[in-house]
């Protein structure tokens, strides 16, 4: 079935982007400094890829579920999106976290103000 992994891609994609869209964590936050940051985390995955494909370290085996279209040799059309879904994950997940932990410390400094 070709295509299902860019599909679970994408779909995977647009779960983070209502995550990102209900929290307001990245893209809804800040959208220049997020496609920078997604752009940027691409861009030096690429990079590590082709230094893995020209040193043989990264092949692309043979799956049903990739569409069959490569961009370069050992490079399918689907490694790109996944780079970007994986940095934009990456984002939204670190200002997830960034979050709680600044909630945790509000909520812990006013508790203690309180109990004085």
């Amino acid at each position: 079935m070709p295509g299902v992994y860019l599909t679970a891609i994408l779909a995977s994609a647009v779960g983070v982007l209502l995550i990102d869209r209900r929290w307001r964590l990245a893209a809804w936050a800040a959208p220049g400094r997020t496609l920078a940051a997604v752009g940027i985390g691409m861009v030096f995955f690429l990079a590590w890829d082709a230094v893995g494909i020209a040193t043989g370290v990264f092949v692309k085996g043979d799956s049903p579920l990739l569409l069959g279209i490569d961009l370069a040799p050992h490079l399918p059309l689907e490694e790109p999106v996944f780079l970007a879904f994986l940095s934009y994950l990456a984002l939204v997940a670190w200002a997830g976290v960034q979050r709680v932990l600044d909630r945790r410390w509000t909520d812990a400094a006013t508790s203690s103000e309180a109990s004085r």
